[in-house]
């Protein structure tokens, strides 16, 4: 999610951002009636949609389970794009807004719990969904605790949201293929484990980094 308030300029690298077609695309959005406010309350809409297809696609069972993880991972994408886009068309088309520092954070932080808490009851393992989806939300906790303390944003991984999203958007589509070996879960139960250790050593290493900074004053 990019920032679209008072810190505009502190912003989560994104190669993406620089593309035609996302300037592109962004510079039409902003043209038309669409807030950044509202780009973000969609990705909680994507979240909740991927989340679901992860549960549905734990109850079913070949093309159908297929479909639902490939929506899944679809949704997953969608959700990225939301956090892209709300920040282009707030900053790069203008259109930011005094509350959008709230709508900056608090989608995220519910997306990734309807993701990741959806792919756990999914597989059968909620515990695995929620350790997940809260570690995810603890690198966010500290990397707010340092900015509110005056240092820059931390977005330093190794488990950060792109990777966050790309690990399990890559487990839905592996999962895809698990037939061929007559398996079933094992692929997204191994993305949710790297997502919870990768997230939880995220929050360490921003957590030192922030401590080491304020030390350094």
């Amino acid at each position: 999610m990019e920032n679209k308030g008072e810190n505009a300029g502190d912003r989560r690298p994104l190669a993406s951002r620089n593309t035609r077609w996302a300037q592109a695309l962004a510079k039409r959005m902003a043209a038309l009636s669409v807030t950044p406010n509202q780009i973000s309350q969609a990705s909680m809409g994507a979240a909740a949609l991927a989340g679901g297809a992860f549960v549905l696609a734990g109850h079913s069972d070949g093309a159908v389970r297929i479909l639902l993880l490939l929506c899944a991972a679809a949704f997953c994408q969608l959700r990225l794009m939301c956090n892209l886009f709300d920040g282009m068309v707030a900053v790069e088309g203008g259109k930011g807004e005094k509350d959008g520092p709230f709508w900056n954070e608090f989608p995220d932080r519910i997306a990734d719990l309807l993701i990741f808490v959806g792919a756990g009851y999914g597989v059968g393992l909620p515990a695995l969904g929620w350790a997940a989806g809260s570690f995810a939300i603890l690198t966010a906790y500290v990397r707010e605790l340092g900015r509110v303390t005056g240092l820059p944003s931390d977005f330093s991984g190794p488990m950060a949201k792109q990777h966050r999203m790309a690990t399990i958007t890559l487990g839905a589509l592996l999962s895809c293929l698990e037939g061929l070996w007559s398996g079933r879960d094992q692929v997204l139960t191994i993305a949710l484990f790297i997502v919870a250790v990768g997230a939880a050593l995220t929050a360490l290493r921003r957590g030192r980094n922030v401590v080491l900074s304020l030390r350094a004053r």
